[in-house]
């Protein structure tokens, strides 16, 4: 039996170094630190990864279908109202006029965040170890950035817009990027800053500030790359891979017929049949189905084109390698992921320059107060962007953000795990959207139906659709 034994255990000692063999045989050889590393798999946009699968490919050949449906439909519609094909996007004429002007306030936007903020801060980290009065020159420029940041991207952007009735997909073009570069503007000085302070409190240390001051070609970088967070390198990739580029801009601009036809089929013939005493109540309950599943493709085509085709384009042809602009959002238990995990872009500026710095300001207390900070921000944002490109107050998305989202944020929190928590976060989300289109819909046309000669302040703020019907009764009924 021993002999056995020992047989046994050296059969299996030969067996276990074989496969060891095998395995390091197996194994890729290293790459040289000379080159630039390929893009690794958590670098990559999770789409990219899903649609190597071919299960997963099939979902999105079936919105691509479904994409041929809308316009076959309303080819063939328009062919039995009309009797003619009518090729008519009126609609997308209307909502990008005004193109030029669009063109040229963006230029202007940009040539001043390239040059007020890096000048401003060139000009403080200069001087600021030979002046005497370094707190007050630090007051002084700072000032000077704040009322930048307050007048020349916060005011004067939104005042040509006003002014000028932007419609909305031209409104949301500069009122997007007016957040975007004031958000980039703000990471800017906040990396640098503190190396500057920090160089000047090492008394012993006698280098140069120069150095500490970055390339304008790192800031210029910056303002393009897809990502809020100043560094002054950044993961590249060794080459542009156009073929990638050009399939991402044709699927943004797939995408944009998507919405128009889904537009044109499901929501605009709802809303502009509703007649104006009955703008709260005529055919609710199918509109309001119809508003459900248009909040849904709304969701899913905004996500695809901006935050997967849109960014992944820019990289690309600037050579980024961290593709990470979302995470698996549609898996999340809870609306605490999916939060973290919808915008990766965005979270990461408001966690990094809102959420830590006010616990370092407050010394890590406080850190509800830092949560709720960061939701209020983000909800006032969006509902200005709203507010601005859909030309009415109507804080619906701002109440969504400060009541159910801040109420799910604790409720489905990151302990809840399991299916039924996906589902439950599934249906919250497509109650969200539905509500949004239908009543931002309900009161894009009420403020149409039912114009106001000379509102005063409050008429501003009070929303046209709960009022329409009750000014329109009396007329109708004589």
């Amino acid at each position: 039996k021993s002999d056995l034994m020992r047989q046994f255990d050296s059969q299996v000692l030969e067996f276990m170094d074989s496969l060891i063999e095998e395995s390091a045989s197996l194994e890729p050889a290293p790459v040289p630190a000379v080159f630039s590393p390929p893009l690794s798999d958590k670098e990559r946009s999770k789409l990219s990864e899903l649609f190597e699968v071919n299960h997963i490919r099939t979902i999105y050949h079936m919105f691509i279908a479904l994409l041929i449906l809308f316009i076959l439909s309303t080819l063939v519609v328009d062919f039995i109202d009309e009797g003619r094909l009518v090729l008519d996007f009126d609609l997308l004429v209307y909502v990008f006029g005004q193109f030029p002007l669009v063109v040229i306030t963006w230029i202007c936007m940009f040539l001043s965040v390239l040059v007020v903020p890096y000048s401003l801060f060139h000009t403080w980290a200069s001087h600021y170890h030979e002046s005497s009065h370094g707190t007050l020159w630090s007051l002084l420029l700072g000032s000077l950035f704040l009322l930048y940041q307050g007048l020349g991207l916060g005011f004067l952007p939104t005042f040509v817009v006003v002014k000028n009735s932007f419609p909305p997909a031209s409104c949301f073009i500069i009122i997007l990027e007016q957040v975007r570069l004031m958000m980039k503007a703000h990471s800017y000085i906040r990396e640098n800053v503190p190396k500057v302070l920090a160089l000047a409190k090492d008394k012993s240390s006698s280098s140069p500030v120069s150095p500490l001051i970055p390339q304008l070609s790192h800031y210029i970088y910056f303002l393009f790359a897809p990502t809020l967070i100043y560094r002054d390198k950044y993961p590249r990739n060794p080459i542009i891979r156009w073929s990638y580029v050009a399939s991402k801009l044709l699927q943004v601009l797939g995408c944009l017929f998507y919405a128009y036809y889904v537009f044109v089929r499901l929501c605009i013939p709802q809303f502009r049949s509703i007649s104006h005493q009955h703008i709260l109540t005529c055919r609710k309950s199918y509109v309001i189905c119809v508003s459900l599943s248009l909040g849904v493709l709304v969701l899913f085509l905004a996500f695809f084109a901006f935050l997967h085709c849109w960014l992944n384009a820019f990289a690309e042809m600037l050579r980024f390698a961290d593709r990470m602009f979302y995470k698996d959002w549609w898996n999340s238990t809870s609306f605490a992921n999916y939060y973290r995990t919808w915008n990766v872009v965005v979270h990461d500026w408001l966690y990094y320059y809102v959420y830590c710095d006010f616990l370092w300001m407050s010394k890590k207390r406080f850190r509800a107060a830092g949560m709720l900070l960061v939701f209020t921000m983000s909800a006032v944002v969006h509902e200005y962007i709203l507010a601005i490109c859909f030309g009415f107050f109507y804080p619906v998305l701002f109440c969504l953000f400060m009541c159910f989202g801040m109420m799910f944020n604790f409720i489905l929190h990151d302990r809840r795990k399991g299916p039924i928590w996906n589902v439950i976060m599934w249906t919250a989300l497509f109650l969200g959207q539905g509500v949004i289109i239908c009543l931002y819909s309900q009161e894009w046309y009420a403020q149409r139906y039912c114009p106001l000669q000379e509102p005063s302040f409050l008429e501003l703020l009070k929303p046209r659709s709960w009022s329409c019907h009750l000014q329109t009764n009396p007329a109708v009924d004589s």
